[in-house]
């Protein structure tokens, strides 16, 4: 894979980016929690301002990926990130740490443009037999750096304070786009010329995802694995306090096996990915992670939780993998951006929903009660690819050759 030069020079932007995001989410959680002396408040706005932008602008940033040349979108995205950080750096320096969140919002909001424009050049530039593994690829990565990323940022912000961590994150955000720059030059699509409206090609995608049984299905998918990831996302604390007894320090060793097993996970689904249909590696995915759920909520024993950790963690990558392989595989290059913004905002809208929802049923029934509806939610999600396995896709057609 690595040998085509548009994997490869995605990976090794995508290595700094990465990085770069970390240094500046994990020095802007510690700056602000010592400039408000921990206030919840203030903190959760560092949230907002990280997963607002998907619910505002991820499908019209899908849209105009569609439109745009993916190779200027990225590099621009890149090079007006890095801009932001040095132009905030200016305002921290004068004593305006406000302006953090504005930062970590106008990144998100660029990233909404970015990423879909990277999945539009593999979609033009990577044969279909590797698209799953390429995949396998990246979500590795993210999880590599949800091993390293906390830590590389807290030792950077600790040691040097935020101005260097800043200055760190902007020279890493503009290595990036220089690496992108170096694709060779996008190639003109025929449709350039025909181009519709802005609201006309909205309209386009919306009934492009509606019209393809594949893409509802997935839509639905998401829906329920976003509402059960949401209901216990705020709810591991209280398992390391109230079912394992520790004190809650403790949650970042939970974090740290979770976060390997995925790493794990990645690779070996990376190895084998072309055995493996992206239905059954979703379905899978979301049928392990229900059983895990519903055992880390009952589990009181310290080594068994840890189990079930390293067991989600390894199979949580077929989720992501699955998912993003099923897009590609069954949505046209021209409408690519477009898919992926319309299904995307659909997972983080049920998640958030959850999230709200989590700790007021933890409150009002139990902490294991919440564990076991996140489980049934993701084995809803489970039976609605169903009909997924009974359509032959081109993409099963090529693995069973």
């Amino acid at each position: 894979m690595l040998n085509n030069p548009y994997v490869r020079t995605v990976v090794f932007s995508r290595v700094l980016l990465n990085l770069g995001i970390w240094v500046r989410n994990f020095a802007i959680l510690l700056y602000v929690t010592d400039m408000t002396d921990n206030n919840p408040v203030y903190v959760s706005l560092i949230s907002v301002a990280e997963f607002a932008p998907i619910f505002l602008f991820a499908f019209i940033g899908g849209t105009f990926a569609d439109r745009w040349r993916p190779k200027r979108t990225m590099v621009c995205s890149d090079v007006l990130s890095a801009l932001s950080v040095f132009v905030v750096l200016i305002a921290v320096h004068n004593g305006s740490w406000l302006a953090l969140l504005v930062l970590t919002f106008f990144s998100a909001t660029v990233s909404q443009f970015s990423q879909p424009s990277a999945m539009k050049l593999f979609k033009q530039h990577v044969p279909a037999e590797q698209l799953q593994s390429v995949m396998a690829m990246f979500q590795s990565m993210v999880a590599f750096f949800m091993v390293i990323g906390p830590i590389a940022g807290a030792f950077v912000y600790q040691k040097y304070g935020i101005e260097i961590s800043l200055i760190a994150t902007g020279t890493l955000f503009l290595g990036s786009g220089l690496i992108l720059a170096l694709l060779p030059r996008d190639m003109l699509e025929e449709t350039s010329s025909k181009r519709q409206n802005l609201q006309q090609e909205l309209i386009e995608g919306l009934r492009y995802v509606w019209s393809n049984q594949t893409l509802r299905t997935l839509g639905a998918a998401f829906a329920a694995a976003g509402l059960a990831s949401g209901l216990i996302q705020p709810l591991a604390i209280f398992v390391t306090m109230e079912n394992l007894g520790q004190d809650k320090s403790f949650l970042q060793w939970l974090l740290m096996v979770n976060g390997v097993a995925m790493l794990v996970g990645g690779g070996f689904v990376m190895a084998f990915a072309k055995k493996i249909p992206p239905q059954t590696l979703l379905a899978l995915g979301l049928t392990v992670s229900a059983v895990g759920n519903l055992g880390i909520g009952w589990s009181t024993s310290i080594m068994f939780t840890l189990l079930l950790l390293v067991l989600n963690g390894f199979f949580y990558p077929t989720i992501h993998i699955g998912i993003n392989t099923l897009i590609l595989n069954n949505t046209e290059g021209p409408y690519i951006g477009r898919v992926g913004g319309a299904l995307t905002p659909i997972f983080m809208g049920m998640m958030v929903l959850g999230m709200s929802l989590g700790g007021l049923l933890k409150n009002q029934l139990s902490l294991f009660f919440v564990y076991a509806a996140s489980a049934l939610l993701l084995l809803i999600g489970s039976a609605l690819l169903i009909p997924l396995f009974k359509k032959k896709t081109s993409t099963a057609s090529v693995l069973e050759q």
